[in-house]
């Protein structure tokens, strides 16, 4: 029953989480269009639903805070306040308690009860002001009987699960957040209890049946379930539209046929319209309802236009991933015995399985992929906020936020993405007096783009402040020694100087800067991604950098190359092409890893000599040559087998650090595959190169 418990509050936490995200949007949305009521709206729905599952799942501080933001949300709606940057403020300070009371557990909801009371008393002080101070009177319900809109009663059946109260739910919290929607009664269905030596206490045997008259929609009702893992154990019926059932006296009447019968069909709703006095024209309107509101029930078995979805745990994600790994590599050895073998049928049947195969494979790779734009959306709030506390005026743009990359790489990537916003507020974005003397707009622009690019997603951070300070970044690092007085340093050298350890241009340490951690952690998370992070800027127009990281981490298009009987595998998005390497060549340049390609010099590596595979060398070698930054790499191998599409394998702990190596994969013979990483091996190269001429 703990475990069941421990369950339900983990599904909870993360569905608030990703309501905490909505609000978050809505709500700095909402501070650039305030007349927005769509944006109200948006707010209203994430604070009534998270209100509501988290009185449910016992959660009543969070429940109680989110209370009175709701009602002062609702008269928003109701044209009766207006969003104002104060109130923003509050929302989202109030977003961010919640945030933490989540993270904090069930030991430590009361914790920092003070900050809790402060917001709660500043949004009661707007209900105040605003002469709409409510105490222990639900918003939602006073609004359903004060509203000048159309209301209409609903008949609700609810027949939860017997583990109901072993998964957390409180059947007592639902109908208290029916009564928050409007005039509700609640009967009770008691004839499925057994006989008291057959009771398990644990055991939910009760049913209900609810009447409930509101002026809400049908999206708001279903909300209060939606945390109860019901599986069609709940329906939702119109009965009428208008006053007449919404009146004390329809109200009784369907409550007698209801107790009486266990049920109220359209012949009842006629006969207690026609008592009433409202035959003709209140059947008329009962068949509009009926046609208006249709795929009602929860259970299914109405038609919806939305499409469904289900919450499947990342792990169980992971697994698949790790399974569609493994029968990439069963089906890539059936092809290769079936070549071997010759046999027809059977090399009918391993075609079949290869294109199954690939399709799963493609199918299973593409759930992992999830849209970028939830990550940009996170980081207006970062802008919002440091641009606030540093005086700045600063406003954040996004394009291509539908590009998708695999969720693991999505994970990893916000920190570098917050460090280089950080960055480029603090140190490039000027005040906005500054701005105005140089002829720029007040508030400065930071932008951020992605795009698919092959193999590898494109993601730009772009702002038009001051640019970097090339001189003056020079300045400091001879001033720590990083390089010498009398060193010569391209625009490239310079610009590569900020992403060191412990470099920074600031003289003093602030919140935001001086500590040198920022661009070098950047830098570091990106390359441990297998990415590579490329810097533009031009004084006094701005600065880009760009992000290359590959869409996914679980799969590689490669090229399959051979030395001396061991396999590699070279990233096929590096590279552009290959051309052959006889003896004699490596003699006319005296020994020197230099090769000319069509009139163009180009450096290369021998993985021989970087992996110590010794061994007469072939009379003729292949070079594959790579691009890598701003120039061209290439790298000798025996033989190129081809290309081909291969899931990555981790290397065990023990093997994490070895230098140019990214993962392995198993080949169709069982035989492994080292996959390069060649931006890592090249920065290995280059070192051991200088270290010679020290």
């Amino acid at each position: 029953m703990n475990w069941d418990r421990k369950k339900a509050e983990k599904a909870f936490r993360e569905e608030a989480y990703e309501l905490l995200a909505e609000l978050e949007t809505a709500l700095l949305e909402l501070e650039e269009a305030p007349g927005e009521m769509e944006l109200v709206g948006r707010i209203f729905r994430a604070l009534h639903t998270l209100k509501g599952t988290g009185s449910m799942f016992g959660f009543d501080d969070i429940a109680g805070l989110v209370h009175e933001a709701e009602a002062v949300f609702d008269l928003m709606r109701n044209g009766e306040l207006k969003a104002t940057g104060e109130l923003i403020d509050l929302s989202l300070l109030m977003r961010d308690r919640i945030f933490h009371m989540l993270d904090e557990g069930q030991e430590g909801r009361h914790s920092e009860s003070g900050a809790q009371d402060e917001i709660f008393k500043a949004f009661r002080e707007i209900l105040d002001n605003a002469g709409r101070s409510r105490p222990g009177q639900p918003a939602a319900a006073e609004a359903s009987r004060d509203s000048g809109g159309t209301t209409v009663t609903y008949r609700i059946r609810f027949r939860p699960p017997g583990n109901i109260f072993t998964t957390g739910a409180n059947p007592v919290g639902l109908f208290n957040e029916l009564r928050g929607l409007g005039r509700c009664t609640v009967i009770a269905r008691t004839e499925d209890i057994p006989l008291l030596d057959e009771i398990d206490p644990e055991l939910c045997y009760t049913h209900w049946d609810i009447i409930l008259s509101t002026d809400k929609g049908r999206n708001e009702i279903q909300d209060v379930f939606i945390f109860v893992d019901i599986e069609g154990g709940v329906s939702i019926d119109a009965l009428h539209r208008g006053n007449a059932l919404n009146s004390d006296e329809g109200h009784r009447k369907v409550e007698e046929v209801l107790d009486r019968n266990g049920d109220v069909n359209p012949e009842d709703v006629a006969g207690i319209l026609d008592e009433l006095g409202f035959s003709e024209d209140a059947a008329e309107i009962d068949r509009a309802v009926e046609s208006s509101m249709t795929g009602l029930s929860l259970n299914g078995s109405a038609a919806s236009s939305e499409s469904s979805s289900i919450r499947v745990p990342s792990g169980k994600l992971d697994k698949l991933v790790d399974l569609v790994g493994e029968m990439v590599t069963v089906q890539a050895r059936l092809s290769q015995v079936t070549v071997s073998r010759a046999d027809p049928d059977l090399l009918l049947i391993a075609e079949e399985v290869e294109r199954l195969t690939e399709e799963l494979r493609d199918n299973t790779m593409s759930l992992r992929m999830v849209p970028i734009g939830s990550t940009f959306s996170r980081l207006r709030r970062l802008v919002r906020d440091l641009s606030k506390e540093l005086g700045k005026e600063v406003e954040l743009t996004a394009e291509g936020e539908e590009t998708e990359l695999d969720k693991k790489v999505i994970e990893k990537i916000s920190d570098p993405l917050v460090h280089i916003i950080r960055n480029a507020i603090d140190h490039s974005i000027e005040l906005p007096a500054e701005r105005e003397a140089a002829g720029k707009p007040r508030a400065g622009t930071i932008h951020l783009s992605a795009s698919h690019t092959g193999a590898y997603i494109h993601i730009q951070i772009k702002d038009d402040g001051a640019g970097f300070d090339t001189a003056g970044i020079r300045e400091k690092a001879i001033e720590k020694g990083l390089v010498p007085k009398n060193a010569e340093l391209s625009e490239k050298d310079i610009f590569s100087l900020v992403f060191m350890p412990g470099f920074s241009t600031s003289d003093g340490v602030s919140s935001v800067s001086g500590r040198g951690v920022g661009l070098d952690v950047a830098k570091m998370r990106v390359e441990a991604l297998k990415g590579i992070i490329e810097v533009s800027s031009e004084t006094g127009q701005g600065t880009t950098i760009t992000l290359k990281l590959p869409l996914t981490l679980a799969i590689i298009e490669g090229l399959l190359v051979k030395v001396k009987g061991e396999h590699f595998v070279v990233p096929l998005s590096t590279v552009e092409e290959c051309v052959e390497l006889v003896k004699g060549d490596m003699e006319d340049n005296n020994g020197r890893h230099m090769m000319n390609v069509r009139g163009e010099v180009v450096p290369y590596i021998s993985l021989r000599e970087q992996f110590r595979l010794e061994g007469d060398l072939p009379p003729i070698q292949q070079v594959v040559i790579s691009r890598a930054g701003h120039g061209r790499v290439g790298f000798v191998v025996d033989t190129v087998v081809g290309e081909l599409q291969t899931v990555i394998k981790s290397l065990g702990r023990f093997y994490r650090d070895i230098k140019g190596v990214s993962g392995a994969t198993i080949l169709g013979d069982g035989a492994v595959a080292l996959i390069l990483d060649i931006p890592r091996l090249i920065k290995s190269v280059e070192k051991e190169e200088a270290g010679r001429y020290l």
